[in-house]
């Protein structure tokens, strides 16, 4: 057995394996805490973390965490792995490569080729050495553009889903929630809706719903119903205009499994929906949700910790080239994140760690009621994600998701954010949002009247 090992300030920390290693050097948080694998103290967090910074980082390629031989997440890791794209940095310890990462020679080409050669571990022990800020200023280098109706991940842009969520599927309310988004310019990344009744048939007819609206006003987006990957093959299989599969998937095999998922699963649903050819600017037809935490709900953490568990799922988001990817960093609830610090602090982890990988990574910037968080702190990593360059951020109508009894941002937040950073949404998007009046030539929201006149006039008609 290897032992780690790190001697500060004349106290000797010892830990018996890597994974006891990466828990340790995590910053605090209530999900580890549950497990019993945090540090013990702020002391012994810092010795993890030393004894990290002088890892190799191609430590992590033989050196599994979770077995190799009994998860299928892990083989994936391993088996897809890109030598030839390791290289550059093969020879580097964790402290060296974030060290690296942090300097003018990692600049965004550099970070796009190194991607494939990283693995999910690699990103998660790097960033348990770095503050709130190293996060952000790495992720903003890291650009990763995918398009299916418009292009996204652009420089200068930021995306949004609209989710008009209700809490019986009337369609006349969720028309509604969707009217007002588009008012406010939201919608570029999805028009997404959670159901709340996860049956093929209801799914169906919100899909057909959602692509007679989009046609109806011509909007260059992509729609999605959040039901299971399994639905979403019947819906194809039944011929219903289906944008993207949707899927949530963790960072273990087991966990999947309790999600009722497998990776040839995603595959076939994958397959399927590329045949359908529905993008005009691009085929990226996937869309993940992850959360830390759900490998823990599901007893299927294996002692490891769910940071470096919830890199893992991008691991698993990566294989099929999505359009979309997003944390749900703070729906699971205050037993994996409890307060608005640790909220904040894993949002900018589970970012940077998914653009370090190559993923189209957006946020749900959210929490529970019961959860020690309040707006003002959402207000803090909306903007924080702002500047690290998410890829797209979620809002429901008042910030209040009605049906699934969450926190979430405001339609009002992504305009604060697009006005406040000089942002815009997705180029044909914006196009769009300029030809029904509702943003001027720099993209900036003005008096609606007319487009939401003209909205709502086609939604009686």
């Amino acid at each position: 057995m290897t032992l780690y090992r790190a001697t500060l300030g004349g106290t000797r920390y010892v830990f018996d394996d890597l994974r006891q290693t990466m828990a340790a050097a995590t910053p605090l948080r209530s999900g580890d805490e549950l497990a019993g694998i945090a540090a013990g103290s702020e002391a012994e967090r810092v010795g993890a973390q030393a004894v990290l910074a002088e890892l190799p980082l191609k430590t992590f390629l033989t050196e599994a965490l979770v077995p190799y031989e009994s998860d299928a997440v892990t083989r994936a890791i391993i088996d897809d792995h890109d030598a030839a794209a390791f290289a550059p940095v093969a020879h580097m310890t964790v402290g060296q490569f974030r060290d690296w990462l942090l300097s003018d020679a990692a600049t965004a080409p550099v970070l796009a080729r190194l991607a494939p050669g990283l693995t999910p571990e690699m990103v998660a022990a790097v960033s348990k050495l770095m503050r709130n800020r190293d996060l952000i200023a790495v992720a903003r280098k890291v650009r990763v553009e995918v398009a299916f109706r418009n292009r996204l991940g652009l420089p200068g842009r930021i995306g949004s889903r609209l989710q008009p969520n209700h809490p019986s599927d009337d369609l006349k309310g969720i028309a509604a929630g969707i009217l007002d988004g588009l008012c406010y310019g939201i919608g570029d990344a999805v028009i997404g809706i959670n159901p709340a009744t996860d049956s093929v048939a209801n799914a169906a007819g919100l899909i057909t719903m959602l692509d007679d609206l989009r046609q109806r006003y011509a909007i260059p987006t992509q729609s999605c119903v959040l039901t299971h990957v399994t639905n979403s093959i019947e819906i194809m299989n039944r011929g219903a205009p289906l944008d993207l599969v949707f899927q949530s998937v963790a960072g273990t095999e087991a966990a999947n499994d309790g999600f009722g998922v497998s990776l040839p699963v995603l595959e076939e649903a994958h397959q399927a929906a590329l045949s359908l050819g529905r993008g005009t600017v691009g085929d990226n037809c996937m869309y993940f949700e992850t959360g830390q935490g759900s490998a823990l709900s599901a007893d299927a953490h294996h002692g490891v910790d769910q940071q470096t568990l919830e890199a893992r799922a991008y691991a698993v988001c990566r294989r099929y080239r999505p359009l979309l990817v997003n944390t749900v960093v703070g729906f699971i609830g205050p037993e994996y994140l409890y307060d608005g610090k640790q909220i904040i602090r894993a949002g900018l982890e589970d970012h940077f760690c998914g653009k370090m990988l190559g993923l189209p990574m957006g946020v749900d910037v959210c929490y529970t009621n019961h959860a020690e968080a309040d707006q003002n702190d959402m207000d803090l990593l909306m903007t924080l994600l702002a500047d690290a360059g998410a890829t797209f951020l979620i809002a429901v109508p008042g910030s209040d998701d009605v049906m699934l009894n969450y926190q979430s941002l405001s339609f009002h937040d992504i305009a604060y954010l697009r006005n406040s950073f000089g942002l815009r949404a997705a180029p044909e998007f914006e196009a769009w949002l300029e030809g029904m009046g509702l943003v001027d030539e720099g993209g900036h929201l003005i008096d609606g009247t007319a487009g939401a006149q003209r909205l709502l006039g086609g939604a009686v008609a």
